[in-house]
This record gives C-alpha cells, structure tokens and sequence, in this order.
C-alpha cells in the first residue's frame, strides 16, 4: 500500500472533485452522509471532506486539523471519538481493518522502535481507536480492508462481528476461506460453516476494488493516446524479485518476446510517478501480474491512462470486474499462456483499441475513489435497511 500522506481530496482526470462527489446524491440520500472514519488513511474523507471525521490511527501522522475533521487518535481525542461513534444523527461508521491487535508484541514493537519515539512522539494510544468499536455505535459499521492477505486477521474478529459489511480487497471465490487458519484453524470444515454465527460473519463478507489511487486521481492527466501513436507494446514497471513467483516466470517470458522482436519496455530502476504514468500510456498492453495480492494499483491506473490490462487470472472475487476482452485482458499462468495472449492482442490493434477505451470508461464509472466511497456507503445502508434496495 501507498503512504497515508499520498491521500489528497482535489480533482481527477474527469475534473470532478470530492466536494463535487459529496454533493452527489448517494442511493436516496439527497446529501453526503454522516460518516466517522477510523484508521491509517482517510479515504471516505478525502471523498466526503465536508461531512466525515477522520481519526488517524497512523503511527507517523503528524496532521490534525479538527475544524477540517481530520483527528488524531491519542488520550484527548479518544472521549471525543466515543461521543461521535453515539451520535444518533451519524449515518455511517468506517473503520479500516487492522493488522494485529494493538496489544500484541509485534504491535508493541512497532510502536517502541521507530523514530518517532525519538522525536518524542509516543503513538501507543492510536492502535485503541478501532477498539472503541466494542462500545456503543449508534450508526451502521462498514470495514475496509485493503490488505494483500486473503484472510480475516483475527485482530479484526471483533469489527466482522459488529460490522454491517465487510469490504475485502483479497476475497477468495470461496467466501469461508478468508477464514482459513484464522478464524479456523485450517480450512473451515463443514461443521465450521454449519455454526450460525459464522455464516452470520460469512454472509457480511463483500468483494473490495483497491481501485485508482488517491494521489493518481488527484492529477489531470492528458487524454489517452492514439495506439498508432504508442511507442510500446508491452510495459511493465515492479518488484519481481522477492515477489509473486507469477512475476518471475512471466518475466521470462516477456524476456524471450522481446527476442523476437515486440517493444517490451521494462525500466532499470524505479520510477518517479510522473514518468510512470507517461509510460503507461505509450504502451499497448501493460503486464500487472500478482504481487502479494492478486489485485494492484496498476489495473486502473493503466486503464485510465488509456492502455490495456494484461494479467494473470485473477483468484478472488472482484467488484464491478474489468472483463477479458471486453476491459482487460487476462492469460493462464502455465508455460506460454502470457506469450499466446500478447501475439494474439498485438495482431489486432483495432481491438485493443476498443477494449482501451471500454476499460477506461469503465474504471472511471466504477473504480475511482467517489466511485467506491458511494459504493461502500450505498451497500451497507441498504444492508441497515437504511436505504431500499434498487432492484
């Protein structure tokens, strides 16, 4: 994940700004809603400025600015954040998921041995913030989790349990293995999936687009490119050593294409966002294939930039999916499933064409910041009975 100090409210490529999105009408809701955010980054802020609280529970943040609504969770603000998650007139709660519990010795840890201490922040208290959770809420829970783990960390039993909705970016297909050697644990057995307070937990469990990064959308990006003016045909910038063993083997094949011929544009060293982006839009295919998750960043930002998504078959469930062939374009990971795609895709550029244009259209109706923020609001109200369902 990206650093909390990337997320910024200002306008995206559409030129639609979060205070033009908050104004929007959310499912019945003829104004933004109500919301108190818990966590490291304030994303249902940065979407919904004027009407959320953010209480940051990041370990480094320095920012705070309550006539903004941007907190920090320490012993001050903690009375504050319990008469807020009371409040009756609250429409929504949003807490991120944790990686441990703030009591745990890797937490501890964490908080004792970073610079911070040094400079004389001591940041034990944030890690509590979400555990007010186990107290009085007045208004519906959402939890976002973001992380690469395809599994509900125990440390967030607690949110599954009082939550409305459980937004997981890695849901596997098989919603009761986010279980697996957590809450189970091995795989969960018949007799796991037949207890009615787990399949209460299953059932709360809804797919999570990770989506266009804040600090992408903020920039006004240029309009794509004619693919007969792109320079490239395949570009991929990432870790792959250390990584997704996915990475490795495509890389050689990508390797052994560029062999015969096709431009495959793979830079040395990292680089700046700016120059990232640029290229990501002189290519044709760019390759975004599994880190430690399946789902990245790269899908949508090169289908905003114009281009077209090549990955590896994706292993979770997925909100509002880039489909193969019509949005993206997806490859078995077996010996030459990457290869045959890309020789396919180059010989019919018309095609990639239009699939570029389907798949930007459809990340900026679906998988930008407002986009998911309105789809993380709209769905757990209707789960309250808070708002009618649409169909």
């Amino acid at each position: 994940m990206r650093s909390p100090d990337s997320i910024a409210g200002t306008a995206g490529p559409s030129g639609e700004t979060p205070a033009s999105v908050a104004a929007e009408r959310v499912g019945s809701e003829a104004r933004a809603p109500r919301i108190v955010e818990i966590g490291n980054t304030g994303f249902m802020h940065a979407v919904f400025p004027a009407t959320t609280s953010f209480f940051s529970t990041w370990y480094d943040e320095t920012r705070s600015d309550p006539e903004s609504g941007r907190h920090i969770v320490r012993l001050d603000t903690l009375r504050e954040l319990a008469a807020q998650l009371a409040d009756p007139t609250v429409d929504l709660v949003v807490v991120h998921a944790l990686t441990w519990a703030p009591w745990s010795l890797r937490a501890l840890g964490r908080t004792l041995f970073r610079r911070s201490v040094l400079e004389g922040r001591f940041p034990a208290v944030r890690g509590l913030g979400p555990q007010l959770l186990r107290g009085r809420v007045a208004a519906p829970i959402a939890v976002l989790d973001f992380d690469d783990p395809a599994v509900v960390d125990r440390a967030n039993r607690f949110l599954l349990d009082r939550a409305t909705a459980y937004f997981k970016r890695e849901l596997p297909p098989d919603h009761w293995q986010a279980f697996s050697g957590t809450l189970h644990w091995r795989v969960p057995t018949a007799r796991f999936r037949r207890v009615s307070r787990n399949r209460q937990r299953m059932e709360k469990l809804r797919p999570l687009s990770l989506g266009v990064p804040l600090e992408v959308f903020r920039k006004t990006l240029p309009a794509p490119l004619p693919f007969s003016e792109k320079t490239a045909d395949v570009f991929f910038a990432g870790r792959v050593k250390d990584s997704s063993t996915v990475r490795e083997q495509g890389l050689d094949e990508l390797l052994a294409l560029r062999a015969e011929g096709v431009v495959v544009d793979i830079p040395e060293k990292a680089l700046p966002l700016d120059a990232y982006l640029e290229r990501l839009a002189r290519a044709r295919l760019v390759w975004s294939p599994a880190g430690y998750g399946w789902q990245c960043f790269r899908h949508y930002e090169t289908a905003l930039c114009g281009s077209v998504v090549l990955a590896d078959r994706q292993t979770i469930e997925r909100h509002a999916p880039l489909i193969d062939g019509e949005h993206a374009l997806y490859y078995d990971v077996e010996p030459g499933g990457l290869s045959r795609v890309v020789r396919a895709a180059l010989a019919d550029p018309a095609r990639l064409e239009r699939i570029a244009a389907a798949g930007r259209a459809h990340v900026l109706a679906h998988h930008t910041p407002p986009a998911i923020a309105r789809h993380v609001v709209a769905t757990t109200l209707r789960l309250a009975g808070n708002l009618p369902d649409p169909s």
